[in-house]
């Protein structure tokens, strides 16, 4: 009886802010997919041990694609924080003052947030063209030069490169929609 008292209490989850727009509604939406990559890396790592200790025959990908998987959720998770205006910030200062004061921040902090992924960006592309492509100009993904070798370093690359610049667009949008009290 106690816990569904509690339970009643709870806020439902707002998912993205408001403030994030469509796109941050799109990458709230999109954030149920790299959950079940890191519910998918644990049953990829259950099978794993199952097979390498009760049938002593072990995979040569499972490790390599935990890792991609769990890495690309951590990625997204950055990009997933900022549309629901999750991070991590010291509130100190920031619940003390008045709205319109928080409000100059929000557009103060977007802004830097907006460049500070730009440059992330830029240099994830200087990643990228080591990464994605031969001297010669033609596509070749990265691969990890392990006995299975797959692509994963340069999808991984590529993906950090989509997820700063996607993240660049929504501190934008942010900015823009605190600027203009936009709810």
């Amino acid at each position: 009886m106690a816990d569904t008292e509690e339970r009643s209490h709870e806020k439902p989850d707002p998912g993205a802010i408001p403030e994030a727009g469509i796109l941050g509604r799109w990458i709230d939406k999109t954030g149920l997919v790299f959950a079940f990559g890191i519910v998918l890396s644990m049953l990829i790592l259950l099978n794993e041990v199952v097979l390498r200790y009760v049938f002593n025959a072990p995979t040569i990908w499972a490790h390599e694609t935990t890792i991609f998987l769990c890495g690309a959720a951590f990625l997204y998770g950055g990009l997933y924080c900022s549309a629901r205006d999750r991070h991590i910030r010291v509130v100190l200062i920031y619940d003390a003052l008045p709205d319109r004061a928080r409000r100059i921040l929000d557009i103060v902090i977007s802004v830097i947030c907006m460049l500070s992924s730009g440059v992330f960006a830029w240099a994830a592309w200087l990643m990228v063209q080591r990464a994605a492509f031969r001297p010669d100009g033609s596509f070749r993904l990265e691969r990890s030069g392990s006995a299975w070798d797959p692509v994963y370093p340069g999808l991984i690359k590529v993906f950090l490169l989509i997820v700063l610049a996607v993240m660049a667009v929504q501190f934008l949008i942010l900015a823009v929609n605190y600027a203009r009290g936009r709810k």
